[in-house]
């Protein structure tokens, strides 16, 4: 049977381990593996200072490889957002799984409820919100043959501030808390309070603000469980952006951030919290010039090789150049101001995504290079198992 183009271009892929960075094609997502130690380390070490479990959100890079890289750096496991993220992972030896999102549908639940029974040393959690999915999952599982002793972690998610998924805080909880505990299948993990618009409010007193609220909102929940006899073993959420508040509060003991690790543009543009660990752009977008004019420079990094939800890249390499929009195929750069050149036509360009979670999803593979950008060697190929592994 003849290889298949996917198959022929992972194969050219892989050929570039040793190789210079200039062996690289573009457009293409190439991580700077020196400066994400330094981010690797950098979290790892704060969360060991302040006793927290460290969970980072695997959403993010969707790759194996950098999930039991993060755990074998301390993380506890990971998050990730979708069923067959999770399945992803697994099947590339990531161990210790907590899809922090509600799973209702019945096909959904069956897969996850088959990867649980047949993976009886793994540990898998979930968020939920309704007793309906409380139900839902308890009979997936247990029609997969799951007993008591693989039973699955369950955290009741509470709405922190997001207005999107979770129960309001407070007595809401108990009910589901009860639910949880009544199956032999599910064990009460804790609550996920996860306050996702505060990790891209820019200033440190708006972000102050809302983990205040998100405080609160954890407090009113564990007092209505107490109330009610139940114990509260973790509660578990925090972002990039915000981490630093939640490990303040004293609530949470588990943190979960995700874009650390590569540290796009969005984040970048947060006013610093103070005491907070500072992280590097570690994942560029190498992109050429294909195209030149008097007053422009284009290149072959467009929408598909890049995300745009949170803005557009910026250049991170030749100085002084601003990216406009150019479409699918193309971006377009302008001097930022007087007497900045443009680079020459097959001059390489590096980009910093503005978000780095849906940019990664848009590549088969990044490349992994030490010793810098400019000079660096490939490393390693890292795939992106969980690649458009959305259901």
């Amino acid at each position: 049977m003849p290889e298949t183009a996917h198959a022929l271009r992972l194969e050219r892929a892989q050929a570039l381990v040793g190789q210079g960075v200039a062996a690289i094609d573009t457009p293409a997502l190439v991580i700077d593996l020196d400066a994400m130690d330094r981010n690797l380390q950098r979290m790892a070490a704060f969360a060991a200072a302040r006793g927290l479990r460290l969970r980072p959100h695997a959403k993010m890079h969707k790759c194996a490889e950098l999930g039991r890289l993060q755990m074998a750096h301390g993380a506890v496991g990971v998050c990730v957002q979708k069923t067959d993220e999770a399945l992803a992972l697994a099947a590339g030896g990531v161990d210790d799984i907590y899809i922090s999102n509600q799973v209702v549908d019945a096909s959904k639940l069956q897969r996850l409820a088959q990867a649980v029974a047949s993976r009886p040393g793994m540990r898998w959690a979930l968020a939920v919100d309704s007793i309906e999915g409380i139900v839902r999952l308890g009979k997936a599982l247990a029609a997969a043959g799951v007993t008591a002793s693989g039973a699955v972690g369950v955290f009741v998610e509470i709405d922190a501030g997001q207005n999107r998924c979770g129960v309001p805080p407070g007595e809401a909880a108990v009910a589901l808390a009860i639910q949880v505990m009544s199956l032999p299948v599910l064990r009460f993990a804790g609550l996920q309070a996860y306050h996702g618009r505060a990790q891209h409010l820019r200033s440190t007193e708006e972000r102050a603000a809302a983990i205040d609220h998100a405080a609160q909102a954890v407090r009113i929940t564990q007092e209505a469980l107490t109330r009610a006899g139940i114990e509260v073993p973790l509660v578990t959420g925090a972002g990039s952006g915000s981490f630093l508040l939640e490990a303040d509060s004293g609530l949470w003991g588990e943190i979960q951030p995700g874009s650390y690790l590569f540290m796009d543009a969005d984040y970048a543009a947060n006013l610093p919290l103070a005491g907070a660990p500072v992280f590097e752009h570690a994942l560029h977008v190498k992109t050429q010039v294909m195209s030149r004019s008097s007053d422009r420079a284009v290149v072959d990094a467009g929408h598909k090789s890049h995300a745009i939800d949170s803005g557009l890249p910026r250049v991170a390499h030749p100085a002084g150049l601003e990216f406009s929009n150019g479409g699918d195929e193309h971006g377009i750069l302008k001097p930022a101001r007087a007497g900045v050149p443009l680079p020459e036509l097959g001059d390489t360009v590096w980009l910093i995504p503005g978000h780095c979670d849906p940019t990664v999803n848009l590549h088969e593979v990044m490349f992994g290079v030490r010793g810098g950008l400019a000079a660096g060697r490939v490393e390693r190929v890292l795939h992106v198992d969980a690649r458009g592994a959305l259901g």
